[in-house]
């Protein structure tokens, strides 16, 4: 991407059992692998997995947002995201669960909120067509 507004970068060593660290030095964690892939999920460590979840529900919370300004809607919302690994043909595979829930509008308006940001959303856009992703929205 020549436009790059931001760039993050991080570096991991040692794999899911090793540790991941952002260039900047905010992020220095150590991972472990998931009781679910056999691994001993240590206390205080993470995983790719929970880190893509963090990720993701951000952007998309971020999204809706967005989406809700230009539609000049004064909102709150959270998402929560479910980032799932299992074994497919050739390898392992993710799939997402989005689940917003947004104070200040109608259950109808909170699902086209979120179809809208599931448009604008950079994450769900890089994932659009490569992994499944199901999206909800709850209106409080």
């Amino acid at each position: 991407m020549s436009n790059a507004l931001y760039t993050a970068k991080s570096t991991a060593e040692g794999g899911r059992q090793g540790t991941v660290k952002s260039s900047d030095g905010t992020l220095d964690l150590t991972l472990s692998m998931p009781k679910g892939l056999g691994g001993s999920e240590k206390a205080g460590t993470t995983n790719p997995e929970q880190l893509f979840s963090a990720g993701y529900a951000a952007c998309f919370d971020s999204a809706i947002q967005m989406v809700a300004g230009q539609a000049k809607k004064k909102i709150k919302s959270t998402v929560t995201a479910e980032v799932s690994i299992g074994a497919e043909e050739g390898g392992f595979g993710l799939s997402v669960k989005l689940h917003a829930a947004i104070d200040g509008v109608s259950q109808d308006e909170a699902v086209e909120l979120v179809k809208a940001a599931h448009q604008v959303c950079p994450y769900s856009r890089a994932t659009r067509g490569n992994i499944d992703v199901e999206v909800s929205a709850k209106a409080l």
